[in-house]
């Protein structure tokens, strides 16, 4: 989280030219998507398919054996059935290149993929019934034990000690939790990093370990239509906060935000769980911790988006998104408190997974 993160600024005409010299793909459009710290194009090649073509900011461009963890893991999950991207070779068969690449503030070293492109809509812009819940935690259940079982020399490298974004490290929080003075939300956030501090930290040795995408978002997961008039996961996105993690933490984060997208967020928990522990049912511990560990990831959503602002306030409309919604359900969860979200969470989940 530093200012050095530089996001790429490319032009278009930039994008397509790189297009054409590493993959030797002549773009017919090219349309930019929307990223948080890398910048995407959506390419569509006079030869035919659709892809993505993804340059990483240049502080995680200089990290490239973990690009090419996160490169392996994708290829190694899509093997496995699982619906995620590839990455297309360039014409002297590489994976991913780095380029120096003048956006307009001297040369910069920006690491370069073309990802294969996956259809479907992000599910923030799904109807989010009970069974397509349950389908999301099922999915984010069978990627994390299909990660468990992936094989890669430099696969240490996803411990990242002092990753911001990771469950392990909320109390890293307090370091910026300044961005909210003034605001009545920070004595919440305190009190909830306290709470992880008395109840998460002593009891994680209980937690089952694994690896975690770290980050399986409203925006990260795409659906498609269904023959059932519903919606199917057509798509997982976004390998970037991959780390070594807990089991606990990727249904957290699932969670957390499959509530942003819901008209009674508190509806979202039990179908969640019912699909996780279809494939990976929890241990007293890991549940005793869920709710702190749900409102920690919120703590970290709003309290890192609210200090990205202060980096890249042209960026602030995309940054701000989850955290207009998630003061509001932080709150509500902070105020009905542990025994009343719990008890509505694992009876729901109870109820569902009874009806299956």
């Amino acid at each position: 989280m530093s200012a050095k993160r530089a996001k790429p600024n490319l032009s278009q005409s930039q994008a397509s030219e790189m297009v054409k010299r590493l993959f030797g793909l002549t773009p017919l459009e090219m349309r930019p998507l929307p990223s948080y710290d890398d910048q995407n194009f959506c390419v569509a090649p006079v030869e035919g398919g659709e892809y993505v073509l993804k340059i990483m900011n240049s502080e995680d461009s200089k990290n490239h054996a973990l690009m090419e963890v996160q490169t392996y893991a994708m290829s190694f999950l899509h093997q496995n059935g699982l619906p995620v991207q590839t990455a297309l070779p360039t014409t002297s068969g590489e994976l991913m290149t780095l380029e120096e690449i003048d956006c307009g503030d001297g040369c910069q070293k920006y690491l370069v993929r073309l990802l294969t492109y996956l259809p479907g809509t992000t599910i923030s812009k799904a109807p989010l019934t009970p069974q397509l819940l349950y389908e999301t935690g099922k999915t984010a259940a069978r990627m994390d034990k299909v990660l468990q079982e992936m094989k890669h020399p430099h696969l240490s490298i996803l411990q990242r000690e002092n990753f911001i974004w990771s469950l392990s490290n909320v109390i890293l929080l307090e370091g910026y939790i300044k961005v909210l003075d003034g605001d009545p939300l920070q004595e919440v956030v305190k009190s909830i990093i306290n709470q992880y501090k008395t109840s998460v930290i002593p009891n994680r040795s209980n937690f089952r370990k694994c690896i975690n995408h770290g980050d399986f978002n409203d925006l990260n997961v795409l659906v498609q239509p269904d023959e059932n008039d519903g919606y199917r996961i057509s798509g997982i996105l976004d390998f970037g906060d991959m780390n070594s993690g807990y089991y606990i933490h990727e249904l957290a984060i699932t969670i957390m935000y499959m509530m942003m997208e819901h008209p009674d967020p508190i509806e979202v928990g039990g179908p969640v769980l019912a699909g996780w522990e279809s494939i990976l049912p929890l241990n007293e511990v890991e549940k005793e911790c869920l709710y702190v560990l749900v409102l920690s990831r919120f703590c970290q959503s709003l309290v890192l988006a609210r200090y990205s602002v202060t980096l890249h306030p042209e960026n602030a409309e995309y940054l701000m998104i989850t955290s207009r919604k998630g003061i509001h359900i932080l709150q509500k969860l902070w105020e009905l408190g542990k025994e009343e979200v719990e008890k509505e969470w694992f009876q729901s989940a109870a109820q569902f997974s009874d009806r299956k």
